[in-house]
């Protein structure tokens, strides 16, 4: 299992480790129209308790009409729906502002753990939460990017070119455990989905050059229930994610103090480094829904992309952190 033991995923130089990485890649690429159903299914749901971001404002495309105020101008009636009412009426046009946001997924090796407690590895989590937000949001409006991959687009087929993207693209793109150095656009937003446990100083530097671009951010740890608790006892073997080290422990619940100590030191670091530039960070565990870390997110995003509302009760929204 990967744990924040400070130790580094670098990959190796070997023939058979760049063999072992197109392997990988090849079969998440596999797996690609599945996940790409399973989002969809998820954004449906989630999409359910959620109002769009339509309102009225600057831009070209007609809305709505609504009745005339009093000390509005004469010049915002419209003369030809308002002469078939006794009513006088003011087109409105629909707020056009799309943001932007980069998604990336890790999928690196550390990813593709999963143990007797999670449901899915956690590379295949992070794609559907991906592929998920993507659908969620240009439904809304918003122009979305795989970061280093695809451009911006508010296409209703975004997710579909998103998968496209990583198809043609294989094991450069999909087996990195740090977002690529790209050019962002100003006041966008970055959206990172990994567990998050690369050494402290990676991460540091890699969000620091996001917030120095400019970009706001939203970080979503994506951890196995058994990371979070090692959840393991007696004499247990543990493997580096590239199956290159090896470590055995006689009583494995001896370490599990230690452990957890570790790894909250280590996610307490990364918060105090997104709080420093008012990014978020949301945690979320494989046993659970996806739906539950992409409405959260949603939620979060919510002072940038303005506008999505959701409908449940109170206790929904206290239970989903919104």
């Amino acid at each position: 299992m990967a744990g924040p033991l400070g130790q580094s995923k670098g990959a190796g130089t070997s023939g058979r480790h760049v063999l072992a990485l197109e392997r990988e890649a090849v079969a998440i690429v596999d797996r690609l129209p599945e996940l790409l159903m399973e989002a969809d299914r998820i954004a449906s749901t989630v999409a359910h308790g959620i109002h769009g971001r339509r309102r009225a404002g600057p831009g070209e495309t007609f809305w709505q009409f609504r009745t005339y105020q009093p000390g509005e101008g004469a010049q915002l009636v419209d003369w030809r729906r308002s002469a078939s009412s006794d009513h006088l009426y003011v087109r409105e046009r629909e707020w056009e502002a799309a943001h932007t946001l980069y998604l990336w997924p890790n999928l690196s090796r550390s990813m593709q753990f999963k143990s007797h407690l999670g449901h899915v590895s956690k590379a295949d989590r992070a794609l559907v939460l991906m592929l998920g937000a993507t659908e969620l949001l240009v439904r809304g409006g918003e122009r979305v990017a795989f970061l280093g991959l695809t451009q911006p687009t508010a296409s209703r087929r975004a997710s579909q070119k998103v998968a496209e993207a990583m198809a043609m693209n294989g094991a450069s793109v999909m087996t990195a455990s740090e977002p690529p150095a790209t050019r962002l656009t100003r006041f966008s937003t970055v959206v990172l989905f990994s567990d998050f446990l690369d050494p402290i100083e990676n991460i540091r530097a890699t969000i620091d050059r996001l917030g120095a671009a400019g970009a706001n951010g939203h970080l979503v740890q994506i951890l196995d229930p058994a990371e979070e608790t090692l959840a393991y006892a007696g004499r247990t073997e543990f493997l580096s994610p590239d199956g290159s080290e090896r470590w055995i422990a006689d009583r494995a619940e001896s370490l599990r103090e230690r452990y957890q100590a570790r790894l909250l030191a280590h996610r307490a670091a990364i918060q105090e480094i997104a709080h420093r530039l008012g990014w978020s960070f949301l945690i979320h565990h494989t046993d659970r829904p996806a739906s539950e870390p992409l409405l959260s997110l949603l939620m979060r995003l919510q002072g940038q992309t303005g506008g999505y509302l959701w409908m449940g009760s109170s206790a929904d929204r206290a239970e989903t952190g919104a």
